[in-house]
């Protein structure tokens, strides 16, 4: 093969399984070549990952080491993608009452979801997880995402237990956004004792429904690693969680005046 035909070819395997550790004994066989074109080939790709801002290549030697794409998003890419978020969560026509907005259409956006996946997937892809969890709503596109580009399983916590899932364990919450009790359950046989997760959820306004996620994952001894959220609301100011990565923070939702004030979580370009 061609150098030009195995960079292509190569591009596609990692973009095809990001965060899949490969050895690169994988490659010289595959393309017949010996180390040291592989390792100029592995930085031409890492190049083109870098100056299209779609993430980078990881290279480790020793046991346990090799060659690994981490998905990513560019600063430019990202900015664009939270202005966009606020400008369509300004639209006073999204306000359906009690403080609820409507966000179906940005959360099935497989264009939006994959760039909000790709900023967590950029964030949380070092720390070790075994699970990408969400609970039952529209956030499972963005998690389903998220956890592709981690090369992760998904768990999605339901609302009410299902047959078909077998047994299962159940808590009741709060839910500040409804202020009453919740239920939510998880298969026994979706999660293992003592592993770590990473939960995504589509919005968050008091945080009762994510820690009722932490609460449910605790009866299984699973920690918790990170929490990414689409859209929080800026009251009320105290969460029911500590540490949480939101793309964008809804500061305000006036449904008399029909005023919806969104804006970028800035860190995230910062960093």
């Amino acid at each position: 093969m061609k150098k030009n035909n195995r960079i292509g070819a190569l591009v596609d395997e990692f973009t095809s399984n990001p965060c899949r550790l490969y050895d690169s004994k994988y490659f010289c066989e595959k393309y017949d070549i010996a180390k040291s074109s592989l390792s100029e080939d592995i930085k031409l790709v890492n190049e083109v990952f870098k100056e299209n801002g779609t993430g980078h290549i990881e290279s480790s030697s020793g046991v346990g080491g090799g060659i690994k794409y981490i998905p990513g998003i560019s600063a430019k890419r990202l900015n664009r993608l939270q202005e966009e978020l606020c400008a369509m969560l300004e639209d006073s026509s999204r306000l359906l009452g009690g403080g609820f907005l409507y966000t179906s259409d940005i959360m099935f956006d497989g264009r939006i979801v994959d760039g909000m996946a790709r900023v967590f997937a950029s964030r949380f892809h070092d720390l070790g997880a075994n699970y990408v969890v969400t609970i039952e709503t529209k956030g499972i596109p963005l998690a389903a995402r998220t956890a592709a580009l981690l090369n992760l399983p998904l768990v999605v916590i339901r609302r009410e237990a299902m047959y078909a899932e077998g047994s299962t364990v159940s808590i009741n919450y709060f839910s500040g956004s409804s202020d009453r009790i919740q239920k939510m359950s998880i298969a026994k046989r979706a999660v293992s004792q003592g592993s770590k997760a990473i939960v995504i959820d589509d919005f968050m306004r008091g945080g009762g429904s994510l820690k009722g996620v932490i609460e449910i994952l605790g009866e299984f001894d699973i920690k918790v690693e990170a929490i990414g959220v689409a859209m929080v609301s800026r009251e009320p100011e105290k969460k029911k969680v500590a540490e949480y990565l939101p793309i964008v923070y809804i500061d305000e939702i006036d449904e008399e005046r029909h005023v919806i004030l969104a804006r970028k979580n800035a860190s995230l370009t910062e960093d």
